[in-house]
């Protein structure tokens, strides 16, 4: 493997549900698994969510969440059928500010007529579409969070001005569905933009987290398949014009550590999780211990810069990753103990992208908006 593509520092995550699994209504219980999942000072929790799910709206339920917990990544499962563009953004954007720079978002489309009904506004569309429309609401939400200029606002009692309009920018954005002008209606959110987060596990969502994603998600039921994936998704990375030193890639894990320490089943260690079939998701069935020992070989191995983990039982086994894998690996120098910035953003170890705008300005003054006046 390339010594630039090599991971360095491991990064870890955690889903807050599991397909299947019931999931809590009140905002206590999504804190205290959010809270549990910052005392381990993982990079970031989850949050999935779906049109017709029984249960809260994902990303209101970790906005909830944000103002009791202060350093661990917020990142909401966030639909794009059916979702106008300029509301997403100015919601996730909402998070970023009240998280104080901890937000990122998990796009996610609909691909049901029942979803499709619920709306009423057109049927369910072919797959490869829905993803092409979800990569350019990515370029959307990007844009709009840029067309703010870091010091856009003035807050100027004397002359009653609120913002500095020469630094409001239109987003002009035209996709095959949906346009967008802008500016946006909330001031540049604290982590420039905040963090996309794309699951591949559908073949036609590699194209948008190649070109949008800041965190790629991928399904492998070994090391080497998971390496194989994450240099795709760097070479496509950089074949769309990015630095594919931006981009991380996380191997998703489904985990049951119901059983408690005993040895893991044949297959799984440091070799990899079994095999569930074709399409299915990787599972990992053993002890915490084992655990530890399967995130140390991958991560040695530069097959991926970490793992996302999903409890099997959300309850019970988020509490033994974070007390026993998480610790274990913590103790032998392997994953941080304490956070070494407030964004997640630092976590990941991205810079603080700069507004596209701001860097124009200087060149095209005429690209400014005119906007209302404050």
């Amino acid at each position: 493997m390339p010594e630039p593509h090599k991971p360095t520092t491991l990064h870890l995550a955690a889903a807050l549900s599991a397909p299947g699994a019931p999931r809590p209504y009140t905002a206590a219980d999504w804190t205290r698994r959010v809270r549990l999942a910052e005392d381990g000072a993982l990079d970031f929790v989850t949050l999935t969510d779906a049109f017709g799910e029984r249960g809260p709206d994902a990303l209101q339920a970790l906005t909830v969440t944000a103002p009791a917990t202060a350093r661990v990544g917020l990142v909401p499962a966030v639909t794009t059928t059916h979702t106008e563009p300029f509301h997403l953004q100015a919601a996730v954007a909402t998070l970023d500010w009240v998280s104080g720079g901890r937000a990122g978002w998990l796009p996610a489309v609909s691909t049901t007529e029942a979803e499709a009904r619920l709306f009423g506004r057109r049927p369910a569309a072919p797959a490869a579409a829905l993803w092409h429309e979800a990569a350019e609401v990515a370029e959307a939400a990007g844009r709009l969070w840029d067309s703010w200029e870091d010091d856009a606002e003035i807050r100027d009692l004397a002359t009653g001005r609120f913002v500095d309009r020469d630094k409001l920018h239109y987003a002009d954005f035209t996709g095959r569905t949906f346009s967008v002008r802008g500016p946006s209606i909330v001031p540049r959110p604290p982590q420039g933009r905040p963090v996309v987060v794309a699951d591949t596990a559908s073949p036609h969502a590699r194209d948008l987290a190649a070109r949008h994603a800041d965190v790629a998600l991928v399904h492998a039921q070994g090391p080497a398949a998971a390496c194989a994936a994450r240099e795709e998704l760097l070479a496509r990375a950089e074949a769309a014009g990015r630095d594919p030193g931006t981009l991380r890639v996380l191997a998703v894990l489904t985990v049951d550590l119901g059983g408690g320490e005993y040895a893991a089943v044949p297959s799984h260690g440091g070799g990899g999780p079994r095999a569930g079939g074709a399409g299915s998701p990787a599972v990992y069935r053993g002890g915490p211990v084992d655990l530890a020992e399967l995130v140390t070989a991958w991560h040695d191995t530069g097959a991926v810069d970490g793992f996302h983990f999903v409890p099997a039982d959300p309850d019970r086994d988020l509490e033994r990753l974070i007390n026993g894998t998480v610790a274990l690996l913590q103790h032998r120098g392997r994953f941080r103990t304490f956070y070494p910035g407030a964004t997640l953003r630092d976590h990941l170890g991205l810079a603080r992208p700069a507004s596209r705008y701001a860097a124009a300005r200087g060149d095209d003054r005429s690209a400014t908006t005119q906007g209302e006046p404050a």
